[in-house]
């Protein structure tokens, strides 16, 4: 009934061969999605921003009457960059079909929901709809859901007489497996100036590296007492690590061998579990960086400098467990556990306007971010009629209720 595999195809190739890398312009794109819904009866509505040549949007498109209890299908268009990334075999803005797998940059992550999205509200029937539909698709939500985050204080307006959807589905890379809760982003930077000079008398300067280094132990060492004190509640959740987890990104510092550095930075960021202040820790950190001493590495009369920017972060998810949308999704996909994602999402942000999201998509995560991108021939055939079912039960045929 809604599944054309031409109408598919023709979706998915026009948003993969799109050039949607976080720093470049995602607007043009929006607005075409934005044309297809307008003429499948959507209403349709935009946020912009962005410099000329990069104009990015969010887009919101509601069909069905005025009502509460309505859905979100959500995603994001934006895609991580490929252009430095070695191990491609393939043009990444390509739809390219070979044997039982779909290949290009943004098939697991996330475009071939959207285009699945897409076709399904093509083929829905409207005036049927006793509840409304909505679409919010993101941009930025690769730089740390900062898209969703905008439109989070504006998604009232943009929703217009229509009450705010409590549900949302969020069809992230999970190889179809229900997804109720993830963990918050928080990323900061440490910056160590100490005194440079020639490295045949070390004791004349301060090393930025080594100064550096007994801080990243000490970052370390936290994370070891983190790893020892699993918190219950998440064992089932996230069973590899109910815990925060703590990763350093980059490392910059020093000119040449024979010079003492004057600069070091490192950037880290960690993943709180959903229900912990997300910026506990960084302020937990941030004092023991500053206010216990370390060696130095040198005569102690230069100053160490140590900064620790402010965190930039994403929060966790915890929805609720057996709302409408979960047991929809569990019932269409055969699922019988509900889980956590080990990623982040805009979940998080929408949660702080009252939607409850689930987080279910075709892709698989061993693909996100990778060279030669890719999802299953059966996934990207299966969605479209996924989505139509899951629709049709909730906004056309089930009567609503929160639980």
């Amino acid at each position: 009934m809604y599944m054309n595999r031409s109408n598919l195809e023709e979706i998915s190739r026009e948003l993969i061969e799109a050039d949607t890398v976080s720093h470049a312009a995602s607007h043009p794109t929006m607005q075409r999605i934005g044309d297809r819904l307008d003429a499948a009866g959507f209403r349709v509505g935009y946020q912009t921003w962005g410099r000329p040549g990069a104009e990015k949007s969010n887009l919101v498109a509601i069909a069905g009457p005025p009502e509460p209890d309505g859905l979100v299908l959500s995603g994001h268009l934006d895609v991580v960059p490929f252009a430095d990334q070695p191990g491609w075999s393939r043009e990444p803005l390509a739809l390219t079909f070979e044997g039982d797998r779909v290949f290009g940059r943004g098939t697991t992550d996330m475009k071939v929901f959207l285009a699945q999205c897409i076709e399904a509200m093509e083929g829905l029937a409207l005036d049927q709809l006793r509840r409304p539909v909505a679409l919010l698709f993101t941009s930025d939500e690769e730089v740390g859901c900062s898209g969703s985050a905008r439109l989070v204080p504006v998604l009232s307006e943009l929703l217009g007489e229509t009450p705010s959807p409590k549900l949302c589905w969020i069809g992230e890379p999970t190889s179809w497996h229900v997804f109720h809760a993830h963990k918050g982003v928080v990323s900061f930077s440490v910056e160590v100036r100490g005194h440079g000079g020639h490295s045949s008398v070390p004791e004349a300067g301060v090393s930025a590296i080594a100064v550096a280094a007994q801080l990243i132990g000490r970052i370390g060492a936290e994370q070891e007492a983190l790893r020892c004190s699993p918190d219950p509640a998440f064992a089932e959740i996230f069973p590899e690590a109910p815990y925060t987890t703590l990763n350093f990104g980059t490392v910059r510092g020093g000119t040449a061998l024979n010079m003492i550095a004057d600069a070091c930075r490192f950037d880290v960021s960690y993943r709180p579990l959903p229900t912990e202040e997300p910026h506990a820790l960084w302020a937990r950190l941030r004092d023991r960086l500053l206010n216990d001493p370390v060696a130095d590495w040198g005569s102690g009369r230069a100053p160490v400098d140590v900064i620790v920017s402010a965190p930039a972060s994403a929060p966790g998810l915890a929805s609720p467990l057996g709302t409408p949308l979960e047991r929809a999704l569990r019932a269409r996909l055969d699922e019988h556990v509900v889980g956590g994602a080990p990623f982040c999402t805009d979940g998080g942000h929408f949660a702080l306007a009252g939607i409850d999201s689930i987080v279910c998509g075709p892709g698989d995560l061993d693909q996100a971010h990778q060279p030669d991108e890719s999802l299953s021939r059966a996934a990207f055939e299966a969605g479209t009629a996924h989505v139509a079912a899951v629709v049709e039960r909730l906004c056309i045929d089930e009567t609503p209720a929160r639980t």
